[in-house]
């Protein structure tokens, strides 16, 4: 909640000041929709309604749980998109480096690579950070009209306050389910699941979507 009081008094102008002094153009080069380049692509509720009704199999609870209890089952806040499983980790629906769902694809892919979020650096230090990665593909300092600065602005903020207003009701499950269950707590081994277990072993993710929590089966690999 103190991290959404920090975006909503994020000024917007200065937001979209940014967004113009980068001058972000793609360059249709696929790397974004890689794990090259990004680790996954967490999905909003409304982006996992819509992907399963494309393709269920593209969804998958996302990496990186928030939890694990005593019997070893893991709680995650969502999902993501599935990679295929290449080399690069390409993004399920990327095909010769074009997207094949592009009118339909999640919001975090239509506001990236812009963002804005308090991230600690290299040195642990916490501060705001606006595009992700950097110079790593796309081309910069292009012109972008003010108004279309500002609209990216807004839907950048309204992107990230949708996030932590899932991270919010995730946590407000959890407390509930544990408590109800009567479960603890337990040590997290790291924070994926699938770099713990072989690929073959199976592992238990409660993944949150929509004010419950789904119980998925799924391979120690299932990040790859």
């Amino acid at each position: 909640m103190q991290e959404q009081n920090r975006l909503f008094g994020f000024p917007m102008e200065r937001l979209a000041g940014i967004i113009k002094e980068c001058g972000f153009r793609c360059g249709c080069c696929g790397q974004c929709c890689t794990r090259r380049v990004n680790g996954h692509v967490f999905l909003l509720d409304h982006d996992v309604g819509l992907i399963r009704t494309i393709d269920p199999r593209a969804v998958e609870p996302a990496p990186g749980p928030e939890f694990r209890d005593g019997s070893g089952t893991f709680y995650v806040s969502g999902f993501a998109l599935r990679s295929k499983g290449d080399a690069a980790g390409s993004c399920w629906f990327l095909e010769d480096s074009r997207c094949r769902i592009y009118n339909h694809r999640p919001y975090g892919c239509r506001i990236y690579p812009f963002m804005l979020r308090r991230k600690p650096d290299a040195l642990g230090n916490v501060d705001w950070r606006y595009i992700a990665d950097g110079g790593e593909h796309g081309e910069y300092h292009h012109p972008i009209p003010w108004e279309a600065c500002l609209e990216l602005a807004r839907d950048i903020k309204m992107y990230e306050n949708a996030v932590l207003t899932q991270e919010i009701s995730f946590l407000e499950v959890v407390e509930n389910h544990f408590s109800q269950h009567r479960v603890q707590h337990g040590t997290m081994l790291s924070h994926d699941p699938g770099r713990q277990f072989p690929d073959d072993h199976p592992v238990t993710v409660m993944a949150y979507y929509e004010g419950t929590l789904e119980k998925h089966h799924v391979r120690g690999g299932y990040d790859h």
